[in-house]
């Protein structure tokens, strides 16, 4: 009897307890509060693609998409990311108290960053990169002190950093670059932080009234983004404001203006002129020149055990920098020779001019009269290619991000860079990982720049071989759909984990790596291309949209390709279905019709223009 007493007492216990926490979960109105703060915060965003497909009458959240819950169904993650999104973030969001990751990154989202974000002591990680927020970093993040990783880069952000923020023990990741932040850069824990084209922070803390309206040196905030100011800033700095700004493009351009003189008067084409006992800092935006010795030691004179890479171009050494700064430091093989010099070049203009969170950015480089160098920084993951046999293997949902990243990485090399740029070797080897294996686009050095005026340029075939477009091989024509069709068989080696290169040297798996993959998908086999790695660890129906996004990539006319920015759409879950619809019908009319002739295959193959240009290369003239 006592037994049965204790029992009945015991389920009452449970039950009461289960019916606290539903009765915590609702308002005073019987709503769940986490649906109310979802609620609010779709009513404060303009959501052109309808991704925020809430319920207000839904009892439970975690079957809408974008949310992400724990066992207890209770809102963990809000990922929103490259949705374009616009409006306001509804301090509401400080309701869903369980948040352990937010990612609003790549949208239109202005407004300043809710107070309430502070009030989330479980986040960890927080991206709100790559938007229009305005107003001071709120110190209230401080009170995360679970926070990992946080961004806040390509924003226009204004005020001093907050000093708490330096009280982050778990912070590891922090980028706060490209805003118009101002002040001293406080002493922060995080092991990566980036304050990168921010013209108004102060060097050291120590300069004179560092509060963001005393000039800094030249060699730190040129070619970086001008400063909005916030509030109503009196007439006089006003003034003062735009005389400098007046006086800086006035400098500008008379430097331009002397050094095209000097370059006709001396009838050579030049990039830009230091040499090695000219001791004084030369910056090209925000690149730091080096010197020599300073790498020598970084690398331990460049030791063979710290190679880290090879290409064709040198060897990449892993280095220490005299502040513990781990990089890698490309050393060219040599440098007197013509296509190492114009490598060198491309490199460094290549990359000072596309600044995105998924491209390879340079730290510096070194140029003396037998050496050319670049330094970047350290990728502790290695190259796609290596992690692609590397254990353990990379999950499925790892392999996702990485061809989302790269791929927005492309988009912004073709649309949204003035000049657009072309990479032409865009392949697993020189798609680089992050601390948290995110994807970097790397090696610019085949790179191109193009005029808007054109579609392609005639040059010299380079590349990797099974990579390469056929109007590419066969013409030398390349132009942005040359680099979809390289990142059609990126796709393919992250689901197979083979790379192409290598591909057919197994047995039962002889020939193009391309052509075996139509010949499986025709036969609904795709269980048989997925990294053995993988087992069964992967999603069917995920595999299917990849493998058929790779074949909308690389298919044979350039003008059947779809751009980096309907492949970046379809990546994430839009309009797949109706262009792969169309493709078929598309291609079953072309059997119908039978083959096209050679001459009227390759008359395709200039895609959108027929205007052909000279090659061109970055160091020469524009």
């Amino acid at each position: 009897m006592e037994i049965i007493r204790g029992r009945d007492a015991l389920l009452s216990m449970v039950l009461l307890s289960f019916l606290s926490c539903a009765t915590a979960l609702l308002t005073s109105n019987g709503v769940n509060f986490e649906v109310q703060a979802l609620m609010d915060i779709k009513k404060s965003l303009i959501d052109p693609h309808g991704v925020l497909n809430f319920d207000e009458n839904a009892v439970d959240p975690c079957g809408w998409t974008i949310v992400g819950c724990s066992h207890e169904s209770l809102v963990i993650s809000l990922s929103i990311p490259s949705q374009n999104l616009s409006g306001t973030i509804s301090r509401s969001i400080g309701n869903l108290t369980h948040l352990t990751k937010v990612l609003l990154q790549d949208n239109n989202i202005s407004g300043p960053i809710p107070l309430e974000l502070g009030k989330l002591p479980k986040l960890q990680e927080l991206d709100l990169s790559d938007n229009l927020l305005t107003g001071e970093i709120p110190s209230s993040l401080s009170q995360l002190k679970k926070l990992q990783y946080l961004r806040l880069n390509n924003n226009n952000l204004s005020g001093a950093i907050p000093l708490a923020l330096g009280n982050l023990t778990q912070l590891t990741f922090l980028d706060l670059s490209f805003n118009n932040l101002s002040g001293p850069v406080p002493k922060l824990l995080a092991k990566t932080f980036n304050v990168l084209g921010n013209p108004m922070i102060c060097a050291t803390g120590k300069e004179p009234e560092c509060n963001g309206t005393a000039p800094m040196s030249p060699s730190f905030s040129i070619n970086s983004q001008n400063p909005q100011p916030s509030g109503r800033p009196n007439s006089h700095r006003l003034a003062l404001a735009f005389g400098t700004s007046l006086g800086c493009i006035c400098l500008l351009v008379l430097g331009f203006g002397f050094l095209l003189w000097w370059r006709h008067k001396h009838n050579k084409q030049i990039f830009f002129d230091v040499n090695e006992h000219h001791h004084k800092e030369v910056c090209l935006g925000n690149l730091r020149r080096f010197q020599f010795r300073e790498l020598q030691i970084a690398t331990h004179n460049f030791c063979s055990k710290n190679i880290i890479g090879k290409g064709g171009f040198g060897n990449v050494y892993k280095g220490y920098l005299h502040d513990g700064t781990v990089v890698a430091v490309k050393r060219l093989k040599d440098a007197n020779n013509i296509s190492g010099e114009i490598q060198f070049q491309t490199e460094v203009e290549m990359i000072s001019l596309a600044v995105h969170r998924n491209l390879l950015r340079l730290y510096g480089f070194c140029i003396t009269s037998t050496e050319r160098l670049l330094v970047y920084p350290f990728m502790s993951n290695g190259s796609v290619a290596l992690r692609l046999k590397a254990k353990p293997s990379l999950d499925w949902g790892t392999r996702k991000r990485i061809a989302l990243g790269a791929a927005r990485g492309l988009l912004y090399l073709h649309e949204q860079c003035d000049p657009k740029i072309i990479h032409r070797d865009v392949k697993a080897a020189n798609i680089l990982l992050d601390d948290y294996c995110e994807a970097v686009v790397g090696d610019f050095g085949l790179a191109k720049l193009l005029d808007h005026r054109d579609s392609h340029v005639t040059t010299a075939v380079r590349g990797t071989v099974g990579h390469i477009a056929p109007e590419y091989l066969s013409t030398g024509q390349s132009s942005e759909k040359t680099d979809v069709f390289g990142f059609g068989i990126l796709l393919l080696e992250l689901i197979t984990g083979q790379r192409a290169l290598e591909f057919g040297n197994a047995a039962n798996q002889k020939g193009a790596m391309l052509d075996w993959v139509k010949k499986i998908h025709q036969e609904k086999k795709l269980y048989m291309l997925i990294d053995k790695d993988l087992k069964n660890n992967y999603d069917r129906i995920e595999l299917e949209e990849m493998v058929q996004v790779a074949l909308l990539c690389t298919q044979y006319l350039p003008s059947h390709r779809p751009k980096m920015s309907e492949v970046v759409r379809m990546l994430e879950g839009d309009g797949l279905a109706e262009k792969w619809e169309a493709s078929q019908k598309a291609e079953a009319t072309r059997c119908r019709a039978n083959e096209f002739s050679s001459s009227e295959r390759y008359s395709d193959l200039t895609d959108d223009s027929s205007l052909l240009v000279q090659a061109m290369e970055l160091s020469g003239p524009r």
